[in-house]
């Protein structure tokens, strides 16, 4: 044993630190000079007995209050220290009784603790059910009755799968964790997937007939769901609790429903703003005037084209779009003009554009002659 290392000095914290920082900073240090990541390194393991030495000794309160006191002579025979006073006495660094301590370091560092018997209850399986609706549908909000295929318990085993319908024994192999541990090298200890129960804990020795040991039964269930207004393409709805059973007394899981919203044949929506191509005539278009357009809605709304339209205009509509998802408020209508050139004109009408033309300023001049010729 070190007579003449500082222990706070060689995990490299105060006199003053926590429980919690002397365990991490032990840990850092036992991974940095463990062995075996220093093979045929006398001074990495000269340093790693030193480290485990100071972290023994430190961690227990008794030790650490009476190493605060009287140093290293707090563990010199027959002061304080007990039989022997070496706090490393009997402690093998080699065998298991290091690799099971050095198990719970590994095991933090990897997120898992020790094997713990598990939860033999499982959450049932969620499920997926797909909604298509129209815009009109979307705009006001449905409530639509779907027919679903999910599972119940099974009636004859309880969910327990068993052919008794009593809960299935701890597997003898993992002790109920699921999980089996092998050390490897004296220090490093794996954990693995029981290869008796799978992973669930427990060992189902006959099973239930009726489910063949599932613990569910499929049933075809109608389900009423209300769809709220606004709501857009591609959104998921979350349905608690009507999903697939749990298993074992597990909770059930949920039922998802995806919303397709399809096209329109006038409308494009971004959000909740709806936008509308019109045509309109050459002459209301430079005249000005209105028109009728019926809206997502179902209302008659009265657009106003103003003279001197130009192609591909566009007119803004306050609150005559779509609504938003649980709100009273809707987006706009924006409409976009298409003026439409006639293909085919009466003699008449070519004669009162010819003039049109001959008095329109010169920059306009070039478009009609391109019209007439």
């Amino acid at each position: 044993m070190s007579t003449t290392a500082d222990y706070y000095e060689t995990l490299g914290v105060s006199k003053t630190a926590s429980a919690d920082e002397l365990k991490k900073a032990y840990r850092k240090l036992a991974m940095q000079y463990h062995p075996d990541r220093n093979p045929d390194n006398k001074e990495a393991e000269a340093k790693f007995k030193e480290i485990n030495e100071a972290y023994d000794v430190l961690k227990d309160e008794q030790k650490r209050a009476a190493y605060d006191r009287y140093g290293h002579q707090a563990f010199a025979g027959g002061m304080g220290g007990g039989a022997g006073a070496n706090p490393f006495n009997g402690f093998d660094f080699t065998g298991a009784g290091f690799a099971d301590v050095f198990s719970d370091i590994f095991s933090e560092f990897t997120g898992q603790g020790r094997s713990r018997q598990r939860s033999y209850a499982e959450r049932g399986e969620d499920i997926r059910y797909d909604v298509t609706m129209t815009l009109e549908e979307a705009f006001t909000g449905i409530e639509k009755e779907i027919n679903i295929t999910t599972s119940k318990e099974c009636e004859h085993c309880h969910g327990f799968g068993t052919a008794d319908g009593k809960e299935a024994p701890v597997c003898p192999t993992c002790g109920g964790s699921g999980k089996v541990r092998t050390q490897q090298g004296g220090f490093f200890v794996f954990e693995t997937t029981c290869p008796q129960c799978r992973g669930a804990g427990r060992v189902v020795l006959e099973k239930c007939k009726k489910c063949r040991g599932t613990g569910k039964e499929k049933v075809e269930k109608a389900l009423k769901i209300k769809i709220p207004a606004g709501i857009e393409n591609g959104t998921r709805m979350r349905v608690s609790g009507e999903g697939e059973v749990g298993r074992r007394g597990g909770p059930k899981g949920d039922l998802y429903v995806f919303i397709t919203v399809k096209r329109h044949s006038k409308y494009e929506r971004d959000g909740a703003d709806l936008f509308v191509e019109t045509p309109i005539s050459m002459a209301k278009a430079a005249l000005g005037g209105k028109f009728k357009l019926k809206g997502i809605d179902g209302e008659e709304i009265e657009v106003e084209v103003k003279a001197g339209t130009q192609p591909d205009d566009r007119l803004r509509l306050k609150g005559k779009g779509m609504r938003y998802m649980n709100s009273d408020r809707r987006g706009d209508l924006f409409v976009q003009f298409k003026v439409v050139i006639p293909s085919k004109l009466n003699d008449k009408q070519k004669e009162c554009l010819k003039q049109f033309e001959q008095e329109a300023p010169e920059e306009e001049k070039s478009f009609w002659s391109k019209l007439f010729s």
